[in-house]
């Protein structure tokens, strides 16, 4: 009876053994086709986070015209996701349109992504003639930008140096007219 016991163990023992090496083998197997070649368009990931390349997109405006924003490569940008309905991103649009007349000569560029898929245009317009916004209002109809950039409220801005590099994420507001002219001022610094 005990040789039996020990047989039995010794045979579940193999089973088990068996079993994990089928696991790890598939796990293997399922890697080993799942890697993503080197120098494919999967190892250029770049992620809406600071120090990071920001994700390229192209947008149309209120009048129809298409913006993107590897256009502007070697201009600083702003890039703030904002709604009509949003009270900090009405709160805060003043003083980014103040900071745009300032930098815009020198090359600076506000884009004002307005989050059209939990808006409406018609809002968005309405909006940007109501607060004399002269930048590029942009139209993210289908949530494509929200989701390339992580949004996770609003207002959200990115600071965007000359090189495409966000150097800064600020996540909520209103942002002050002080905040926005020294961040504007450091992407400056950044470019050169």
């Amino acid at each position: 009876m005990i040789r039996d016991q020990v047989g039995m163990r010794v045979h579940l023992s193999s089973k088990w053994t068996i079993f994990s090496l089928v696991i790890f083998l598939a796990g293997v197997g399922w890697i080993w086709i799942s890697r993503v070649p080197a120098g494919s368009a999967g190892s250029q990931f770049t992620a809406a986070r600071q120090g990071f390349l920001a994700p390229d997109f192209s947008l149309q405006t209120l009048t129809g015209e298409t913006v993107a924003l590897s256009s502007l490569r070697g201009q600083p940008v702003l890039i703030n996701l904002w709604a009509s309905w949003c009270a900090p991103c009405r709160a805060e649009m003043p003083a980014i349109q103040r900071v745009y007349q300032d930098y815009q000569a020198q090359g600076f560029q506000v884009l004002a992504v307005n989050t059209t898929n939990q808006d409406d245009p018609g809002k968005a317009t309405a909006f940007a003639q109501q607060l004399g916004l002269k930048f590029p209002i942009l139209l993210d109809s289908n949530g494509i930008v929200g989701q390339q950039y992580q949004l996770q409220s609003l207002p959200t801005s990115f600071f965007v140096d000359g090189n495409g590099i966000i150097r800064e994420v600020v996540v909520g507001g209103p942002m002050s007219e002080a905040l926005l002219r020294v961040r504007v001022e450091d992407l400056f610094k950044d470019s050169r």
